[in-house]
């Protein structure tokens, strides 16, 4: 996930949201996995090309435990465009996956399967980008025998339907109803269903709508009453859209004054416009600004 702050944990990775997830993309709603049943893995890795090490990372990645016994490692691509590169990207990450698996102090332990889910949030158009290998890249008909056809999970979000969207128990709930609304109206009305994870759920949401307005009424949060919901989040949006725009109505109007005063001094005085704005303590840090709108 491009863009995303790498020192907030992000919304996929607490448990409850993480199992929620695979519960109704992957069983229907079925209760399958539970947070009790998941352990958090490392999500770096790295290969080694033209002499220098890379390190790859997925966005979110959990094993899933029952009865103490790993069953799956699943991890989570969240993408707000299609990538033509998705099915290679999703490829590296698996590999890398299974690779640690045959390391000498795992090569004891049964091997398990490796799940990727692709989230894609794109609202305007759908995902139009290869979802297998034999699309993604160009394979010699004589090497197709011996080329196995690697294919990835995109799930889009915006085009779940209501049945799928209610399905979900935890916070993704509200994000998934987000963008359906956002597909289907290029509107949102807010629910008043109480967040869980608020800060993480306004970090996804501005990352993936590229809208910094809810990355800048995170600290509401820590006031009294804080958010619940996302009633709470657009009140807090246009509320901070307001006073940011008197604080810009305040210093366009200072700004005017203080040009006012140093063309009426100039007029007057007969002074250039460097002798008026030291006339009236101008900080040289801000003559530049105004002498450009003189």
């Amino acid at each position: 996930m491009a863009g995303k702050d790498i020192t907030e944990k992000i919304l996929e990775d607490f448990p409850d949201v993480f199992a929620d997830i695979v519960n109704v993309l992957l069983f229907d709603g079925k209760q399958e996995v539970l947070p009790s049943d998941l352990e958090n893995m490392q999500m770096r890795s790295a290969y080694r090309a033209e002499g220098d090490i890379h390190e790859i990372e997925r966005d979110v990645a959990k094993r899933w435990r029952r009865n103490n016994v790993r069953i799956a490692c699943v991890g989570f691509e969240n993408q707000s465009q299609p990538d033509p590169k998705m099915v290679l990207r999703v490829y590296g990450y698996d590999g890398a996956e299974y690779r640690a698996q045959c390391l000498k102090e795992n090569e004891n332990d049964p091997a398990y399967p490796v799940v990727t889910i692709v989230l894609y949030f794109g609202y305007k158009k759908r995902w139009d980008q290869p979802t297998e290998l034999y699309d993604a890249v160009q394979i010699p008909e004589i090497l197709k025998p011996f080329v196995s056809n690697v294919k990835i999970n995109v799930f889009e979000i915006a085009w779940l339907t209501d049945e799928q969207v209610d399905k979900f128990k935890s916070d993704f709930k509200i994000v998934a109803d987000y963008f359906v609304q956002k597909r289907k109206n290029n509107d949102y009305e807010p629910t008043k269903e109480k967040i869980q994870h608020v800060h993480a759920l306004l970090q996804l949401l501005s990352v993936m709508e590229n809208d910094i307005r809810f990355e800048e009424i995170l600290n509401d949060d820590e006031e009294e009453g804080g958010i619940q919901n996302m009633c709470d989040v657009l009140d807090k949006v246009e509320k901070n859209g307001e006073k940011k725009g008197i604080e810009k109505g305040i210093e366009k109007g200072i700004e005017k004054a203080v040009l006012d005063n140093i063309k009426s001094l100039m007029e007057s005085m007969k002074w250039t416009a460097q002798q008026a704005m030291d006339a009236l303590k101008i900080p040289s840090v801000d003559q530049s600004k105004y002498a450009s709108k003189l």
